[in-house]
């Protein structure tokens, strides 16, 4: 695994300078191991090359995946979650270092970062391959949407209405056949990566990682008896919004928004690819989940 990463990519935190102090201390390091740091155009180069002389090579976004070996992520959950969208099908590994607060994806804290690498760089690692969904905007729907039809999404997949609208109708079918109509504030389609973020809040359960699940949960229901549904994870989701004259949105990941009308349909399916996660091979998944939970606190 040491010949086969020569290029790291690095994305950053907005706003973080810490981060930035890292990521040139990073380039240092990787510099004298015969490697090269490249990122994004939104990486201050001129100012850090000013301060410490060190150099990051510059990639568009876009490329950025295709074009490195390894993605080092300085951030938290949100930056992972953009990432994963921005490494498109390239299935790059990608090492989380957290800058955040939560950091169920970003798991590396700072100090752990040379000494994950240098493990990374021996091949002493283990790849966690979460599941991604990709969502469908038919080409019949006019608007943002019609845009860009596809979109991947490794959280969740909500509808859910604006803070004055009433109880909203969602139909759900699997695989073609009739689930259920929900009536409620919204509705959930979460991965297993994503079970402990809005879905967690709205009642669903933790789902393992690695599972071949996806979770259906409905919010605040207006029929209690309206649970969250643990289907397989290649199935077909179609959901439906039957509620016409409310302010009703599609939100992925909590980061990209479109507005739906009565009738719109969003199709889901198990993304062909998955997004890879370095993980700590003193760590498991449940001292996550003790730690960000705060379990027997």
């Amino acid at each position: 695994m040491t010949n086969s990463i020569k290029r790291v990519g690095v994305v950053l935190k907005p706003h973080q300078p810490e981060a930035l102090k890292t990521m040139c201390e990073l380039a240092v390091w990787l510099a004298e191991r015969g490697l090269t740091l490249v990122g994004g155009p939104e990486i201050e180069r001129d100012t850090i090359s000013k301060r410490t002389g060190c150099a990051v090579a510059e990639v568009a976004p876009e490329h950025l995946a295709a074009n490195v070996d390894l993605v080092l992520v300085l951030g938290g959950d949100g930056t992972m979650i953009a990432t994963s969208r921005m490494v498109a099908d390239t299935e790059v590994p990608v090492l989380g270092i957290n800058f955040g607060g939560l950091g169920y994806l970003a798991e590396f804290r700072i100090e752990e970062l040379y000494t994950a690498l240098e493990s990374i760089l021996s091949g002493n690692y283990r790849l966690d391959k979460r599941v991604m969904l990709s969502v469908e905007l038919p080409g019949d729907q006019q608007g943002p949407q019609a845009a860009q039809a596809v979109h991947r999404v490794l959280n969740d997949v909500v509808i859910n209405k604006s803070a004055l609208a009433r109880i909203i109708e969602i139909e759900a079918y699997l695989n073609d056949q009739f689930v259920n109509s929900f009536r409620a504030d919204g509705l959930i389609v979460s991965t297993p990566t994503g079970s402990t973020a809005y879905n967690l809040s709205a009642g669903g359960p933790v789902i393992f990682p690695s599972m071949n699940a996806v979770v259906i949960t409905p919010i605040c229901p207006f029929t209690l008896s309206n649970r969250p549904i643990v289907v397989p994870d290649d199935a077909t989701i179609e959901l439906r919004l039957k509620t016409d004259q409310e302010d009703v949105a599609l939100t992925l990941d909590g980061q990209v928004g479109f507005p739906l009308k009565i009738d719109d349909r969003v199709v889901i399916r198990k993304s062909k690819t998955t997004f890879n996660l370095v993980q700590p091979m003193n760590r498991n998944y449940f001292d996550v989940l003790r730690d960000k939970l705060r379990w027997g606190r």
